[in-house]
């Protein structure tokens, strides 16, 4: 899961009413009225954190008439969980890697950069084998400022000096955990997080 999916998941578990109407939902479908009754809140109080959990794909709703109903997205809350645990115990299956290994690396990246990237360094094209697009990637963000924030415009200026599809690109770039988006910024994220194609067979 992106690193902003789940920022954004765990944005939407941070405020006690939330909590409680997940823990509420949990025992199964309730409309906003009984919720708001049962938190001691008003039905404003409850659509608005409603609107909050939905945005983060927490809760489903369903109209009745004039009546609306909230149930758990547990698939999404389950899977988030283990999206965070996953991200924060990322493997690191290079440690302790050979210096022969070290080499072949380089020479294949260095191969496929050859391959993809025309003598003036610009991109042919997107790599569809999944190994081959993240070396690419990899090659593009290391062009990148550290620490520098990049709003949205000159993410996609700084691409189409490579490759015209600069949104698929820019996707491609959260997609695989070379940047983090927030608000339209767009900041490098420290190497050890990027998606690895050394692992890849």
């Amino acid at each position: 899961m992106q690193l902003d999916k789940v920022v954004n998941y765990h944005k939407a578990l941070a405020d006690p009413t939330r909590i409680k109407i997940l823990i509420l939902l949990a025992d199964g479908e309730l409309n906003g009225q009984v919720l708001a009754e049962k938190l001691y809140v008003t039905p404003a109080t409850i659509t608005h954190h409603a609107s909050k959990l939905r945005e983060a794909s927490l809760i489903n709703e369903r109209r009745d008439k004039n009546t609306i109903y909230f149930s758990l997205n547990h698939y999404f809350i389950k899977n988030s969980a283990l999206a965070t645990e996953n991200l924060i115990y990322r493997k690191t299956n290079s440690k302790g890697g050979t210096d022969t290994l070290e080499d072949e690396h380089k020479r294949m990246k260095e191969s496929i950069i050859k391959n993809f990237f025309t003598t003036k360094g610009e991109l042919k094209s997107l790599p569809v084998q999944l190994k081959k697009k993240l070396m690419v990637l990899e090659h593009l963000v290391s062009k990148l400022e550290k620490g520098r924030e990049y709003n949205e415009k000159e993410i996609n200026d700084f691409i189409k000096n490579f490759h015209e599809d600069f949104a698929t690109i820019r996707r491609e770039f959260i997609m695989h955990q070379f940047m983090f988006r927030e608000n339209q910024i767009y900041v490098l994220n420290p190497q050890e997080m990027w998606a690895r194609w050394e692992v890849l067979s």
